[in-house]
């Protein structure tokens, strides 16, 4: 990580973001990155519980088997298979089981089924660190803020800064790990890279406060939005009301 870079965001995100939550990263990697490896329970838990951790500043690394969550283990890159009845579990559910009604019908849920990416992850474990926690030696590949509405508000509109079409930010239907992984991942990879705002997923949300949401941009693309905020609407007055408020 450019040292220069991570020192440079601290300072302007204190500057126009008051005291707001800093962000959180991860990457692939072979190596551990000096993280700890997390310890998931028997039971089926959720990664955005995990990254509780790493907000408050403890950096972890998984892989597929510390991952217990079915879900997790496809969004993260780490399976490609679902479990059986899938498409029964996503909607109206059978006999056997309980559906969670995100989708209307089984037809939807199966037809959605088909657009999933499998990540071209570059290694076997993932590491997520907050910004702060960051070495010379780690590669952060997406940023992840956990944003209230006015935090929100200022980074979606330093995201569409520099964009001519509108849609430089996108909310896609999916997991709560999804919207902060997969698909911000998948972002990197593309010719025009766009932030992802998530954590609509109901299922995720007793994971994080009611008042937030979270903001996931590819690494490529946060450092041009650094490099815009001493020149973009953050130095006007029309902010600085905002800011009174973070």
């Amino acid at each position: 990580m450019d040292r220069e870079l991570k020192d440079t965001f601290v300072t302007l995100w204190k500057k126009y973001f008051n005291n707001a939550e800093l962000p959180i990263t991860f990457y692939y990697t072979d190596e551990t990155g000096g993280a700890v490896w997390t310890h998931a329970e028997k039971k089926r838990s959720c990664i955005i519980g995990e990254l509780v951790k790493v907000r408050n500043g403890e950096s972890i690394v998984c892989n597929a088997d510390l991952v217990t969550c079915a879900g997790a283990k496809r969004y993260l890159g780490f399976s490609n298979t679902i479990r059986n009845d899938f498409e029964y579990f996503l909607s109206c559910g059978n006999e056997d089981i309980e559906g969670e009604r995100y989708k209307r019908t089984p037809e939807i849920v199966l037809e959605t089924l088909k657009n999933h990416q499998q990540l071209p992850r570059s290694g076997k474990n993932i590491v997520f660190k907050r910004w702060d926690k960051l070495g010379d030696a780690d590669t952060p590949e997406v940023v992840i803020f956990f944003a209230t509405p006015d935090v929100l508000s200022g980074l979606f509109t330093l995201a569409n800064f520099d964009q001519v079409e509108p849609n430089g930010v996108f909310a896609p239907f999916g997991a709560g790990c999804g919207t902060i992984v997969h698909y911000p991942y998948l972002e990197m990879k593309s010719e025009r890279p766009r932030a992802v705002i998530g954590m609509f997923d109901p299922s995720a949300r007793p994971y994080v406060p009611s008042n937030v949401l979270t903001f996931a941009v590819p690494m490529v693309k946060f450092e041009k939005m650094i490099g815009y905020m001493e020149e973009s609407f953050l130095i006007t007055d029309t902010w600085k009301n905002v800011r009174k408020r973070i």
